[in-house]
């Protein structure tokens, strides 16, 4: 494991510090149901296919991958949120916090969505930008110089750091296994999602996707460039098609499957 480092943002990163499985151990431990002697015919790319279509993750879950990861506070929120995962975070109560701040300026600073209450669209600001960086410039500055004197006031840490705004950064090791980490993936990763957690959750993508090609094929097949239909929007799609004809871009079971699903 190289360790490598990939910055995010200005001030933040991911590092990918260890992984435990590749595409073949999540081979291994779903023939395991089978018993010995059986299925060996089987690739692994079709079986690892399989168990990703028809959503058996099991065997997902034997596979583990450990990131460091340095962000600000509310964006450590969002992967927070994920509780399947194992974390431990940076201690503002044993060690002084840091004085990196996020800071977007420019075309980053966006309005309020006229359609989506909790988040951001293009347009027109209420003020310029310069306005905007000055304000957040001032509540940083403010907060870092009365954080560092109370501590020098000799107030405890896990007291001083109250004055701390939630762009502050922090650092954290976070772990989980492969079939939460797509989860994680599917959900942050997803243009809906805040623009901050969604570049920190690409980044360990592509970071995880060299050691798991066969695995992150399948899920962005099946769960992540996939899409699902309700009822009534099925009952559309059935009355709307008079010849399904074959492609080769399914295989003759997921032909079958296909067909399957549209009677």
């Amino acid at each position: 494991m190289s360790n490598e480092e990939v910055k995010v943002h200005d001030l933040g990163f991911v590092k990918l510090l260890d992984v435990m499985g590749n595409d073949e151990e999540v081979e291994n431990a779903a023939r395991i149901s089978y018993g010995e002697g059986t299925r060996k015919t089987s690739a692994t790319r079709n079986l690892i296919r399989y168990l990703m279509r028809h959503k058996h993750t099991s065997p997902f879950e034997m596979c583990e991958i450990k990131f460091h990861l340095k962000l600000p506070i509310f964006v450590m929120r969002q992967l927070v949120r994920h509780r399947t995962a194992n974390l431990n975070e940076y201690s503002g109560r044993y060690s002084v916090m840091s004085d990196d701040f996020y800071f977007p300026k420019g075309k980053n600073l966006k309005p309020q969505s006229s359609t989506n209450k909790q988040g951001r669209e293009e347009g027109e600001l209420g003020n310029d930008t310069g306005e905007l960086e000055f304000e957040i410039f001032r509540i940083f500055d403010g907060a870092k110089n009365a954080y560092h004197n109370l501590l020098d006031w000799n107030l405890s840490r896990e007291l001083a750091r109250i004055v701390l705004p939630v762009s502050n950064y922090t650092e954290v090791i976070w772990k989980t296994d492969l079939h939460n980490f797509f989860h994680f993936v599917k959900l942050r990763g997803d243009n809906h999602a805040q623009q901050e957690i969604q570049d920190f959750a690409h980044v360990m993508y592509h970071l995880v996707k060299p050691h798991f090609p066969l695995c992150c094929e399948a899920f962005e097949d099946y769960i992540r460039d996939a899409v699902t239909f309700s009822k009534k929007e099925m009952e559309i799609i059935k009355d709307n098609i008079n010849t399904i004809v074959a492609t080769d871009r399914l295989s003759k079971r997921e032909e079958t499957e296909f067909l399957e699903k549209l009677k």
